[in-house]
């Protein structure tokens, strides 16, 4: 019976673990790149800890309504929609859902990364603390209790055995 029960608990967590990896690595597989929400500049349409994924943008298909994510200095992304196109200078005007004005400054096709294609809430969190020494502990935690998992019964075997052998010698 607790060889059932460690089996069981152990195989859920390994799904978990796999579904997980799934979704935060899958779609860069097909080619998308993935990008953790951590303002609410798109709220309601995009909460603060999803993942919103991207393909590569085409600056030529890019249309007034189109969530793009784009680069504003160095490594920092914005995820904004998209208000206005000029195709002479190649540029966008872009504001965030929540936001009253437009971005300040245009975008130039140069800075854009991609189109939002699809976004998964709650799972940005995941990504972002992913990188933390509290995640690392909590995964490296999971993976020790799953090892456990499929020992302990072959301990408490072993254990029992022991008794058995012992209660046959009195």
């Amino acid at each position: 019976m607790l060889a059932k029960i460690c089996r069981f608990i152990s195989t859920i967590l390994i799904m978990i673990l796999i579904v997980i990896a799934v979704l935060l690595v899958g779609p860069r597989v097909v080619g998308y790149q993935g990008y953790a929400v951590v303002s609410g500049s798109m709220e309601p349409n995009i909460h603060v800890g999803s993942i919103v994924y991207d393909k590569e943008a085409v600056f030529d298909e890019i249309e007034e309504g189109d969530v793009i994510t784009y680069t504003i200095s160095g490594d920092t992304l914005v995820t904004h929609r998209v208000i206005s196109v000029n195709t002479e200078e190649e540029t966008v005007i872009t504001k965030g859902d929540a936001n009253d004005t437009e971005d300040a400054n245009p975008v130039s096709k140069d800075q854009i990364v991609g189109t939002v294609v699809y976004c998964m809430p709650y799972l940005g969190y995941l990504a972002i603390y992913a990188h933390t020494k509290l995640a690392i502990g909590v995964i490296c935690g999971v993976i020790i209790l799953i090892i456990l998992l499929y020992l302990l019964p072959e301990i408490f075997k072993k254990e029992e055995e022991k008794e058995e052998v012992t209660n046959k010698a009195q």
